[in-house]
């Protein structure tokens, strides 16, 4: 997994695999609805889920911001991010796109942004993560694989 250039590789921008499997919840629930009940308490459920995951990632994006890095994951990265949200989980704006992934398509009253929520996480495990992990313990070795130890993948 190690690579040459100063770059994670990622297979595919992070923001484009969360829009896919958002729109993916939208046309699923118009075209193939559940048959089954949605309390409306889900709906303010999903309202509080949207808001915390827009909030953890937004935060993570300020930290990026401070820190001077980049948040493309085809571009080389200057720092490693380790305050905010990022003492709680390495992929605090991954995280907050599952939780809003999850959460607004609930405000809508559909089950299904909860149902391809754990597709997106394994994709984005497969085909961002898992590169810019090894980007990142190559580039940054002992300071990555510490932080790595202590501080898990999502929650």
């Amino acid at each position: 997994m190690a690579t040459s250039q100063d770059h994670s590789g990622a297979k595919i921008q992070p923001a484009f695999l969360w829009l896919f499997h958002l729109i993916a919840a939208v046309v699923l629930n118009k075209f193939l609805p559940l048959p089954l009940a949605f309390p409306i308490i889900f709906k303010g459920l999903g309202s509080l889920i949207l808001l915390l995951g827009a909030v953890i990632a937004f935060s993570a994006i300020g930290r990026f911001k401070f820190a001077r890095t980049t948040l493309n994951p085809h571009a080389p990265v200057s720092n490693i991010v380790t305050g905010g949200p990022y003492r709680f989980t390495r992929n605090p704006m991954y995280l907050g796109f599952a939780s809003v992934l999850a959460g607004f398509p609930l405000t809508l009253g559909s089950y299904w942004g909860v149902i391809v929520s754990p597709l997106f996480i394994l994709l984005m495990n497969k085909l961002v993560i898992r590169y810019e992990e090894a980007y990142l313990e190559e580039k940054f070795a002992e300071q990555y694989t510490s932080y790595k130890s202590h501080v898990r993948r999502w929650i």
